[in-house]
């Protein structure tokens, strides 16, 4: 992707686990159906990126001492988990986005200890939860997205999440890191590249 001059550092919690007691019911998958990944969705009053699934994280502010500890603070503040039970893995690549002027570093952790997850800002966040992996997986709830605009269009993989209060639609940034890291760990099942999945309405 290309880069912006003078980007701003953000970063992102990529944040796997056994986050509850409720397995995917798929059961010939390449992972555990137990394991979870913790995504957001963002409030639609936002001015950036309104109403889209993210993980959590932003900015690395001056007091942060890396990319992981802004990962880390930005995951208690928007969604209220404890980083002691956190195990950070390590750090992936820094992605740039030209378009938003940052460079994100994403920051993978294992959730050793699993802590009570919530919207901590309303302002800031419509939802927290978390993602059964095994279905995130399933090529039925794969796809793309597409734009089109000025003769122009832009494809990039999508999921759809079923949660008690209805299905998430997971693309942009957020999705392109959760597909490039499903096909780098082995794990991407074969699914329909021509699937169109659609935007959602805020969009």
């Amino acid at each position: 992707m290309p880069a912006a001059a003078s980007p701003r550092e953000a970063a992102v919690l990529i944040l796997f686990g056994v986050l509850d007691g409720v397995p995917s019911d798929r059961v010939d998958t390449a992972v555990s159906r137990d394991l979870d990944v913790l995504l957001l969705s963002r409030a639609t009053t936002l001015r950036a990126h309104p109403g889209e699934v993210a993980f959590p994280g932003g900015r690395v502010d001056p007091g942060d001492r890396d990319p992981v500890a802004a990962a880390l603070r930005e995951a208690r503040e928007e969604t209220g988990l404890d980083p002691s039970g956190v195990d950070v893995l390590g750090t992936l690549p820094a992605v740039p986005l030209a378009f938003s002027r940052h460079l994100v570093s994403p920051v993978l952790g294992w959730w050793r200890d699993p802590s009570p997850v919530r919207v901590v800002d309303e302002g800031e966040s419509a939802a927290v939860f978390r993602a059964p992996v095994a279905d995130l997986l399933d090529p039925a709830n794969r796809g793309v997205t597409v734009i089109r605009r000025d003769g122009q269009e832009w494809r990039g993989a999508a999921f759809t999440v079923d949660t008690d209060a209805g299905t998430h639609v997971v693309w942009g940034f957020t999705a392109s890191l959760l597909d490039a890291l499903f096909d780098r760990a082995g794990w991407t099942e074969p699914w329909d590249h021509e699937r169109e999945v659609p935007l959602p309405a805020a969009r």
